[in-house]
C-alpha cells in the first residue's frame, strides 16, 4: 500500500501511514511510517520526528529521525536534525548537520587510546645534514 503526497500539497498535523509513504509536497509535523519513507527531490518535511523502516532523502528533512532499516542520503538531499538508523548511506553532494548514531556502533568494542606518535618531540632533519 502506497499513501503519497503530491507536489503540490501542503500538510499540517501528524501522519500514520501503514505502507510506504512518498513525499513530493510539503509536510509539517510528525510522520510515523511502517514501511518505508521516500522524500523526493521536491519534498520537505519539517517536524519533531519522523520514523520509518527505511528512509531514502532526495529533498529535504528537518526532524530528528529514527530509522530501523537503512537511511539514504541522494547527493540532492538535505538533512538537519538527529539520526538513529540501521545503517546509513550518504552520496557525495548531501547536506547533513546533527548527530549520527547507527544501532550496530552498540555492539562494536569501545575504541582503545591511541598510540603515541613518533618524533614529534625532534626536529626534522635540515637539508643540509645530508641523508640519514
Amino acid at each position: 500500500m502506497l499513501t503519497y503526497i503530491s507536489q503540490k500539497t501542503e500538510f499540517e498535523g501528524i501522519i500514520h501511514a501503514e505502507g510506504m509513504l512518498r513525499i513530493d509536497g510539503i509536510v509539517h509535523g510528525t510522520v510515523e511510517v511502517q514501511g518505508d519513507l521516500e522524500i523526493s527531490d521536491t519534498g520537505l518535511i519539517e517536524g519533531p520526528e519522523v520514523r520509518a523502516k527505511n528512509i531514502v532523502v532526495r529533498g529535504v528533512l528537518k526532524a530528528r529521525v529514527s530509522a530501523e532499516g537503512k537511511l539514504t542520503l541522494s547527493r540532492t538531499a538535505r538533512l538537519e536534525g538527529d539520526v538513529v538508523a540501521g545503517s546509513l548511506e550518504i552520496e557525495s553532494g548531501a547536506y547533513y548537520t546533527g548527530y549520527i548514531e547507527t544501532r550496530d556502533a552498540k555492539s562494536l568494542p569501545p575504541s582503545q587510546s591511541l598510540p603515541e606518535l613518533y618524533g614529534t618531540t625532534e626536529s626534522p632533519p635540515s637539508p643540509s645534514q645530508g641523508p640519514l
